[in-house]
């Protein structure tokens, strides 16, 4: 017996891999725009890293030494493609400042940063997803409105001032948390402890805009056919929401998060300069400061590199989770 679906089913596939490919390309000519804009961008900013390292009375030859042994001599085009050629296989320069690898640099930091986005995200999630369902199951109500005008609150407040209100109520009035520092991973539970308060202050504003978008699509969604369908089979108003329309909504809200991801990631620049820890933020800022630049332009070309990945990751979980997405590529 022939099973006709087979050709149908190839086809999809192709279609899959195609796009995939696609994205890839368009996933890493995103980054090669993005290396030479920041290339170019900070080897734009006037001064000599070499004279600012060794101060005004240094003697012109060992300025001269100092920007061979940092590889500040050559050409633009140059330094460039050493630097590129560089990250590709892992080695992102050694750091004029501490003269040690820029990757080394970046793995001591990526321990404090990754965590505190992913408990961000967390956080996130546990507020935005009650909040939107119940803005969404009691919409144009008291609790609506009031769902709503604190979700436009933590959208117009920017997150340091939140990392500013958490430390004076939370570390200096009570004395719950500590205002700042990280103790290292030996003690886990104060490590997540000098975390929490800087993930709240991440959570907040990305929490807000989650619940508004999940509210929205959840609305959307409750007015659909089947919903009314479900609702006169005799299912409760909680089940149907919980069981057909959020599992809907959450398909344009899953690219609201990756997006949320990337900027915790990449965004937290301040919040770890509020609260003294020794991410990826702080690691750029005081590369900025000390004006250690081959350590600002890796470390942005990897969170660069981030964000642009886990888009990638999800618009493939995108079309993967809606079917009429495989069906328009498959055409």
């Amino acid at each position: 017996m022939t099973l006709f679906p087979a050709p149908a089913r190839t086809s999809s596939v192709a279609a899959m891999m195609h796009m995939i490919l696609l994205r890839l390309l368009s996933m890493t000519l995103s980054l090669l725009v993005a290396s030479v804009v920041i290339f170019v961008m900070l080897q734009a900013v006037p001064g000599d890293p070499a004279a600012f390292m060794l101060g005004l009375n240094a003697q012109p030859d060992t300025v001269a030494a100092l920007r061979t042994e940092l590889g500040l001599e050559g050409g633009l085009i140059q330094r460039y493609v050493a630097w590129v050629g560089g990250m590709v296989t892992g080695d992102f320069g050694t750091s004029y400042t501490y003269r040690v690898p820029v990757a080394g640099l970046v793995a001591d930091r990526i321990v404090v940063s990754g965590p505190l986005a992913a408990y961000a995200l967390i956080l996130t999630l546990i507020i935005a997803i009650p909040a939107g369902v119940l803005a969404a199951a009691r919409r144009n109500r008291v609790s609506d409105w009031g769902i709503m005008g604190f979700t436009q609150l933590g959208i117009a407040v920017p997150n340091f001032w939140f990392a500013m209100l958490l430390v004076a109520f939370f570390a200096v009035y009570l004395g719950w948390f500590s205002a700042g520092g990280f103790p290292g991973w030996s003690t886990p539970v104060q490590a997540i402890k000098a975390l929490t308060l800087p993930a709240i202050a991440l959570a907040l504003p990305q929490a807000s805009i989650l619940a508004r978008v999940l509210r929205g699509a959840l609305i959307d969604t409750l007015d659909q056919d089947y919903i009314r369908t479900a609702r006169a089979k005799g299912l409760s108003r909680r089940a149907t929401v919980i069981r057909h329309a959020l599992r809907n909504a959450a398909i344009p809200v899953l690219t609201i998060l990756g997006l949320q991801f990337s900027f915790l990631l990449a965004g937290a620049i301040i919040i770890e300069n509020v609260f003294f820890l020794p991410g990826l933020g702080r690691l750029i800022f005081q590369g900025i400061t000390q004006r250690d630049l081959i350590v600002v332009q890796s470390v942005t070309m990897l969170l660069v590199f981030a964000v642009i990945a886990v888009t990638f990751a999800v618009e493939i979980a995108y079309t993967l989770a809606d079917p009429r997405l495989r069906r328009r590529s498959a055409t």
